[in-house]
């Protein structure tokens, strides 16, 4: 990606430093006037003065090519979008400001990742906007009833009014909006139709934001640092606004894979600490990680720093408990404990789907044990699956995910996913299995039958007690028969087919790289696109990738 134009000097600027530059020279001239005495001689050799004059030569050479440099840049606006990457744009529709706010966050978050995206409302991008651009992030409220910000209205009557071959384009929304008003986050998913139409790829479904919602926006921050290249920056970026998390407990956890060839899966059960709180099949939780035990001594006696009681607003707890909960802080000269501590930086929260309903009696999660590029282990899952004590306290915060609540009790449902992608899954099976209403099709792929298939025994029980009709399942590292999910699901298509008619609404959990893109191709070649865009359309296809 090009870097942002290099500053250059206004006539001003150039007309002040000409005068400072007189100005010493004459100080130069005047100066030898203040010695009383006859200058000593300085006798010098040919070669000695033949070098002298060389270096003045190079640099006066030196200063004219600069000031010609100078005189030749090219103004740019810092405003302009052609300021940086105009491959990478971030556009904005803003009626309050607040999109327009998220939207300068959006960009620093890139840039953070190395990016330097172009920054700019719909209105300025003019009538070929995505000349030259490869991605397009936008963040766009909705007014009215379901209209565009004021600087947007040309965008929507100008551009989105006919279709033109965007083929090249990636984009990902996110829609601002409140769930009292009708036409929700109408302007947003109007741009999502529009940029379909015309055959740009999504890099993930539409994001909706509810009256500012927190969880939301932490998603968005999550997934545009990964549109950079950099998953490191995804991962340790602070949180635009840290969740108000709980106090839950750590009642059990149990790896549910052991000699699989893919990294361990923990079956993990948290309880509530205070009454229990109510969530939906389909939600999300978000925790607050914390390093381990050891990893905060380490660090705290390399920096010579002994623990001690910390009084402030937050109230009374050990600089170690802090830290725990913080990133690593650059350590400042001469500072003390208390000032150190005030400003550390809390981790930013790790996501994952609940594996339950509140009838289940615990809050489950299905989490990978994961392995970063250094060879340590994945801040959230290294402390839910490893160093987190049993019956240690795990701050979390339950996440209402609207988009992927359950399909209504009569209608057909059909899940699909791969991996840990099952635990959004379980939910819904679960809530099935507990309204004893509808029919559910399970399609679900992992590595090897022997060591992967998670929940078999309650899948089984499932299938016996008629809350499962159907259960397809593939292994892609099966010896015999190697496939993937979208396989089972072409494999199946007249099944699929007939369940679609009857009404059937579908949920697709798991990598959105590789299963949802293949399960999208697959739905497509079966039903065609004009079904699938209806479908999606009408709320009964939704995803909950990562």
């Amino acid at each position: 990606m090009s870097a942002p134009s290099a500053p250059h000097a206004s006539p001003r600027a150039r007309l002040a430093q000409a005068v400072l530059l007189a100005a010493l020279a004459a100080l130069a001239l005047w100066m030898p006037t203040w010695q009383s005495a006859p200058w000593p001689s300085i006798s010098a050799s040919g070669p000695k003065l033949a070098i002298a004059g060389g270096l003045l030569l190079a640099y006066l050479l030196g200063c004219a090519y600069f000031l010609r440099s100078g005189r030749a840049a090219t103004p740019a606006s810092s405003t302009s979008p052609v300021a940086r990457d105009a491959s990478l744009r971030v556009l904005y529709a803003s009626q309050t400001g607040f999109a327009l706010r998220l939207a300068e966050l959006s960009a620093d978050s890139l840039r953070a990742a190395s990016a330097a995206p172009a920054l700019s409302a719909l209105d300025d991008i003019g009538s070929d906007p995505f000349d030259g651009c490869e991605t397009a992030l936008f963040i766009v409220s909705t007014t009215g009833e379901g209209d565009p910000p004021d600087n947007a209205l040309a965008f929507a009557a100008d551009v989105m009014s006919s279709t033109r071959d965007l083929t090249h384009l990636r984009y990902a929304v996110l829609a601002l909006g409140d769930r009292r008003y009708v036409r929700y986050c109408a302007f947003g998913h109007a741009i999502d139709d529009w940029l379909r139409r015309c055959g740009a790829t999504p890099l993930f479904d539409v994001i909706e934001v509810d009256n500012g919602d927190g969880g939301a926006l932490r998603r968005w921050q999550h997934e545009i640092a990964q549109v950079a290249g950099d998953a490191s920056a995804a991962i340790e970026a602070a949180d635009w606004a840290a969740p108000d998390y709980e106090a839950w407990t750590l009642v059990s956890r149990r790896e549910l894979n052991p000699g699989s060839l893919g990294a361990p899966v923990y079956d993990i059960r948290l309880r509530a600490q205070g009454a229990m709180p109510r969530w939906t099949a389909g939600d999300l939780v978000e925790i607050g990680p914390e390093h381990d035990a050891a990893s905060v001594a380490d660090w705290m006696h390399a920096h010579g720093i002994e623990d001690r009681a910390l009084e402030d607003a937050s109230g009374h707890e050990t600089f170690s408990t802090r830290l725990a909960r913080s990133r690593w802080p650059d350590m400042r000269e001469n500072e003390d404990i208390a000032t150190l501590a005030a400003r550390l930086e809390p981790l930013p929260h790790r996501e994952y789907s609940i594996a339950s309903i509140p009838e289940d009696g615990d809050l489950r999660l299905l989490v990978r044990l994961t392995r970063r590029a250094d060879g340590e282990h994945g801040l959230g899952s290294g402390w839910l699956c490893l160093h987190a004590p049993q019956a240690a306290t795990i701050r979390l915060r339950i996440r209402s995910n609207p988009g992927f609540h359950p399909a209504p009790d009569e209608a057909p449902l059909i899940l699909i996913g791969n991996g840990t992608g099952i635990a959004g899954l379980r939910a819904h099976l679960a809530q099935r299995a507990l309204s004893r209403t509808g029919r559910s099709w399970l399609l679900f792929g992992e590595r090897r039958r022997e060591h992967d298939l998670h929940y078999a025994d309650e899948l089984d029980a499932w299938s016996r007690d008629g809350v499962l009709a159907r259960s397809d399942f593939a292994f892609s590292r099966d010896p015999l028969r190697p496939r993937y999910v979208q396989d089972a699901l072409r494999e199946a298509a007249d099944t699929l087919r007939g369940w679609i008619d009857d009404g059937a609404h579908l949920r697709v959990c798991g990598s959105a790289a590789g299963m949802a893109t293949g399960v999208d191709e697959a739905l497509r070649d079966i039903l065609g696109d004009a079904i699938v865009d209806a479908l999606r359309r009408d709320g009964r296809y939704r995803r909950d990738v990562y």
